[in-house]
């Protein structure tokens, strides 16, 4: 059975380039039937925190992607925190000294910064020496007996490691390339090529799937993996998310945390469908997925091994399609909360006024890329008018004798049966021709009056949905504020 991983450290918010990660992993295990492991690395006590952990778990959440063993689920390889399993890593280190694998190293770290210095000032690259692998029997009793502070270090075999890499294909490093690294700290804490690679066996892990930043660690890991005797997981390493100028993905950039999009009122559907096609493709030009048909389309032989980009831009695309997408009901329901803290809600809005608010809806959907587009556009359709934009008023109200024809269109619009889109459009453009104005004007003005702003969705469907009692209301406190 397929079991993959996603092992965040809770030093910061869950960032785009993590999301992706858990999301390929997800996937796979979701098209194969497999297991989908969550693992939290928390080795750096001093930046990782609880608080961000739950930030982390509330963000995978929200995109849809759920565990089947971790924090909250549990499971049968549990504990799913590295540091609650570092006795397990010690115990392996220890088994490696044992075997040959590994040796301690006593070196201070000032003899090893001294190495590397004198190396550097020599225009030299440096490598650990390896002198405590010399270290006669005696002098190894000496040092333990003394309780001097001590590393362990694997023992690199001399050759070549290979590996088919299921995006970039067979990698090979040569191990005259790699130092014998630390795997236990002289404080006696697992560094994280052990405690990986141990939670990994341990976990059955099959498939690892990870940024191609972790390329450089793969051959190490693969050493320990056969010093143990264990099965090597297959590796797939994806390409990194850079931003608009082919540059790393930062905070320059902009957001960079999944839960700033979720504050933005991105729909967690078409962020994930923008994320799996960073760096993924069908193998076709379609573009709009659901998860399902993620799911069943996700392959690793999709991942491109170039470099993705992330655009903001795009991913509003994305949202606006998903958004566009959605039931009736279901949209109803996204935009409720927002519509409940802004005081514009009331219950028969889901009622008896249901039919006309799903109609107001369709008006707003076509302009809308984010669940937050909503609630302002809405407020001329559920609250009042409170004020014009300044903007508009001095592009579009500067017309000598305006307010006149303002009050005429109230006039006009009254008495008018029916009251419907092609009756407000011809009597709009009556007034304005009888009153020897162009008809843009007067539509500005209107749209204004009953909008507040110079934009707005097709004017003569708002005003039927406003209703005509608003509308001359509106009309008429326009032409009082008109000089």
């Amino acid at each position: 059975m397929v079991r993959v991983r996603f092992a965040p450290s809770p030093t910061g918010y869950l960032h785009v380039g993590g999301a992706r990660t858990a999301l390929f992993n997800w996937l796979y295990a979701r098209h194969h039937g497999g297991i989908f492991v969550l693992r939290i690395e928390d080795t750096d006590a001093e930046r990782s925190s609880d608080d961000m952990v739950r930030a982390i778990l509330t963000s995978l959440r929200w995109m849809g992607v759920d565990w089947d063993e971790g924090p909250e689920v549990g499971g049968p390889h549990g504990p799913y925190t590295q540091t609650a399993r570092f006795d397990r890593h010690r115990e392996r280190a220890d088994a490696l000294v044992r075997e040959g694998h590994a040796y301690y190293c006593y070196c201070s770290t000032q003899r090893l910064q001294a190495e590397r210095a004198a190396a550097e000032a020599r225009g030299e690259g440096w490598m650990y020496d390896r002198q405590c692998l010399r270290l006669g029997a005696e002098e190894i009793a000496a040092m333990e007996a003394a309780q001097l502070p001590r590393a362990v270090r694997v023992r690199v075999p001399e050759g070549k490691t290979t590996f088919a890499d299921q995006v970039h294909g067979p990698i090979t490093v040569d191990h005259a390339t790699i130092e014998d690294f630390v795997i236990v700290r002289s404080d006696a804490l697992p560094t994280y090529q052990l405690s990986v690679v141990c939670d990994d066996i341990d976990m059955a892990i099959t498939h690892v799937i990870r940024g191609d930043d972790h390329i450089s660690n793969t051959p190490k890991q693969i050493i320990l993996y056969r010093a143990l005797d264990a099965e090597v997981p297959a590796f797939a390493h994806v390409p990194l998310i850079l931003g608009p100028d082919k540059k790393r993905l930062s905070k320059r950039h902009g957001a960079t945390a999944v839960g700033e999009y979720q504050a933005q009122g991105i729909l967690p559907e078409a962020f994930v469908n923008f994320l799996a096609l960073l760096g993924w493709s069908p193998g076709s030009d379609e573009e709009i997925f659901s998860r399902d048909q993620l799911v069943a389309r996700f392959s690793l032989d999709g991942i491109s091994g170039g470099n993705a980009v992330f655009n903001p831009e795009k991913l509003e695309w994305f949202s606006a399609q998903h958004l566009a997408r959605l039931s009736p009901d279901e949209l109803l329901a996204r935009v409720r909360p927002e519509l409940e803290s802004g005081g514009l809600w009331d219950d028969g809005l889901a009622g008896e006024r249901r039919e006309w608010f799903v109609r107001v809806f369709s008006l707003l959907v076509p302009r809308a890329r984010r669940l937050g587009d909503f609630a302002p556009q809405l407020v001329p359709f559920l609250g009042k008018v409170e004020g014009y934009d300044p903007a508009a008023v001095d592009k579009h109200l500067k017309a000598p004798g305006l307010s006149h024809h303002v009050s005429a269109l109230a006039d006009a619009l009254r008495a008018l049966e029916p009251f419907d889109e092609a009756t407000t459009e011809a009597t709009v453009r009556a007034v304005a021709e009888s009153a020897g104005l162009k008809f843009g004007a007067l539509v500005h003005a209107t749209r204004i009056a009953v909008t507040g702003r110079a934009v707005s969705p097709g004017l003569f469907e708002t005003l039927v949905l406003i209703g005509r009692g608003q509308v001359v209301a509106r009309l008429e406190a326009l032409a009082q504020f008109l000089p």
